[in-house]
């Protein structure tokens, strides 16, 4: 089967059906992990699914539970195999599909063999590597033609069965299993079923490269369990995740995101789905996968639940089948899929005239650079990408390893340590060319080689620095007051931001400085110059001399936190238009055009009810109510 390929010979995905995946990740409340055994129970499946159907759900992920499908190698357990097609045809008779997952050995906190693998390595061993590619073509084979198969998932969370190894390893072996697949003859959308874990995404290498890995299959699917200490970042994470694993041309679909009944309320987690829903549409999420359909009381006696119970709730119905508020957000979210056109999920939105920059150093395990180093980098992304919701602003991500093609208006580049000698320079070259660039200074969380790696400093922003090798300016001040000596587009002359202080010692520190061409705009409480502005060529580059956003991320509840309005005046400054404003921070305006229709959303992000006051170009202001976490999500009439 010939694979299909660009001009160039680039694979192309398989596309996805016209209406989005909105479904559940699938156990039947009878038997878990072990409901392909005699405790299969086709009616109760049959009822789940109706719940799951009367809400909105299209599809469910299933599991071939690797122990029981292939009780020894190179052989189907038949009755399983008999279950697993009843399985199928109760979602056909519902109209719903299911994509199944094939090499299940990791599921909710246990790790499960089939008793004949003996400890050999799941991607280097050439037995094992053999047994998994059959394991995949023999099921793939049976049920290929089975109209409720949607789609496939090679794994469930492989880095955490398999463990982490070298990427050329990883790569080698997805590479393997899909072609088992492929030969099998199934043609439905497939994709690999590891979280979207990469260093790409999370700043971990675990080997699974996201940038490896995308050519290879037909969508990414992000696994999200944030856990934080703000309640905006909390709801954010799953959009920020979406739009990393987005910069690798393949559609993304958010494989799994949930809460357990134990750790959320029900209310709170009603709150925690809207949010998620909303905000990854908005990010470009073309499926939903909830964790999970049901809880499952019944089996706290039995592995995993025994020793991890707070996963017997992250049910969207409870252990009698009845739906919990959260299955009511994604009913009322497919309901507003529905009503789409289908461009809006199909089209890739347009570029941001806005970027977050993400280094080289962060995707790519550079020699002699540190996880901890990453880790801030994947601190502030996150504290960056919340701070430009709160200024109504669009962001997309900039990869540096990627290059810049002068297509941005905008690049933030956020309590950055590091960027490449020619990452630097073309981003001059983008200011010269007319972009605006603003860097926040960052001399790293920690000891190792503490101070800027950024070439060409000083030239580019006009300043002559006065940092001491080996040192650092110590901020002892509990807040720091920006002060502004002259109007920053927005920002008037006199106006104070306050921001607080968070994190490490080794990062809670300025940059001490004089100007060398740029015009000081802000100074701190101690007159010492803060923000600079300075011309170069038809563009700006700004400079802050503290590093606003990682101290942010380091501080609980901080959000909405003052930096949203140097985000909203570097906008303006840089000509990037918003179509929906909102002057309070707690409400987040954000419109994406696809093809010939905006969509757009008014989100609260705060756990109050707000009377929003929106602006539209062209429009009269009007007001929208919105409860604690309330969003409404529509298309924008120019």
């Amino acid at each position: 089967m010939s694979e299909p390929a660009t001009a160039d010979g680039r694979p192309l995905p398989r596309p996805l059906p016209a209406r989005p995946w909105i479904g559940v990740n699938f156990w039947s409340r009878s038997g878990g992990p072990r409901m392909w055994t005699d405790r299969y129970s086709p009616g109760t499946v049959r009822e789940e699914l109706d719940v799951l159907a009367a809400h909105g759900c299209n599809v469910t992920r299933s599991f071939c539970f690797w122990p029981d499908f292939m009780p020894r190698p190179e052989m189907l357990d038949p009755e399983v195999l008999g279950r697993f097609e009843d399985f199928l045809d109760a979602h056909q008779d519902r109209g719903l599909a299911t994509i199944p997952t094939f090499v299940v050995g990791h599921m909710s906190g246990q790790n499960w063999d089939p008793a004949w693998r003996e400890g050999r390595d799941l991607y280097r061993d050439v037995w094992l590597v053999g047994q998994q590619a059959w394991f995949v073509a023999e099921v793939a084979g049976r049920f290929r033609s089975h109209p409720a198969i949607a789609g496939w998932l090679l794994t469930n969370e492989m880095p955490i069965y398999g463990g982490s190894a070298a990427t050329p390893d990883v790569t080698a072996w997805a590479r393997i299993l899909l072609q088992a697949l492929r030969a099998a003859g199934a043609d439905q959308p497939a994709s690999t079923g590891d979280g979207a874990w990469g260093i790409e995404v999370t700043g971990q290498d675990n080997g699974f490269s996201v940038r490896r890995l995308a050519p290879m299959v037909d969508f990414l699917g992000p696994h999200v369990y944030p856990m934080s200490d703000d309640a905006v970042r909390q709801h954010s994470v799953a959009a920020l995740v979406c739009q990393l694993a987005a910069s690798f041309d393949r559609p993304v679909v958010l494989e799994e995101f949930g809460v357990s009944s134990d750790f959320a309320s029900d209310d709170n987690a009603a709150h925690y789905y809207r949010q998620v829903l909303h905000s990854t549409l908005l990010s470009g999420a073309q499926g939903w996968l909830a964790w999970n359909n049901c809880d499952f009381d019944d089996l706290a006696d039995e592995d995993p639940y025994r020793h991890h119970p707070f996963e017997l709730h992250f049910g969207l119905t409870d252990r009698e089948g009845a739906p919990k508020p959260a299955l009511g957000e994604i009913a009322r979210f497919a309901a507003l899929v529905d009503g789409l056109p289908p461009e809006l999920w199909r089209t890739p939105a347009d570029a941001p005239a806005a970027v977050v920059v993400v280094p080289e150093h962060f995707e790519h395990a550079l020699p002699f650079t540190t996880d901890a180093h990453r880790q801030d980098t994947r601190q502030v992304l996150l504290q960056s990408f919340v701070t430009a919701r709160e200024a109504d602003l669009r962001v997309g991500f900039a990869r540096e390893r990627d290059g810049f093609d002068g297509s941005a208006r905008l690049y933030l580049l956020p309590s950055t340590k590091a960027l490449t000698g020619p990452g630097m320079s073309s981003l001059r070259e983008q200011v010269v060319s007319g972009a605006t660039i603003y860097l926040s200074y960052f001399p790293g969380s920690t000891d190792v080689q503490r101070g800027p790696w950024l070439y060409g400093l000083e030239d580019t922003f006009g300043v002559r620095h006065h940092l001491r090798y080996g040192l650092t300016e110590a901020v002892a001040d509990e807040e720091i007051v920006l002060t502004f000596t002259q109007p920053l587009a927005g920002i008037a002359a006199g106006e104070q931001l306050r921001i607080g202080v968070g994190g490490s010692i080794h990062a809670r520190t300025y940059l001490p400085l004089e100007p060398a061409g740029a015009e000081v705009v802000a100074t701190d409480a101690h007159g010492r110059p803060a923000i600079l502005v300075h011309r170069l060529g038809a563009g700006a580059a700004v400079l802050c001399t503290y590093p606003l956003e990682y101290l942010a991320a380091n501080i609980a509840g901080v959000n909405p936190e003052p930096t949203w309005r140097l985000y909203d005046a570097l906008a303006d400054l840089a000509g990037v238009g918003r179509p929906l404003r909102c002057d309070d921070p707690r409400v987040a305006c954000l419109a994406a055009r696809r093809g010939q229709h905006t969509l757009a959303s008014v989100a609260n992000l705060s756990d109050a009810s707000v009377t929003a006051t929106v602006r539209q170009a062209g429009r009269p202001e009007r007001s929208v109510e919105l409860g604690p976490y309330g969003v409404e999500t529509f298309i924008l009439t120019p």
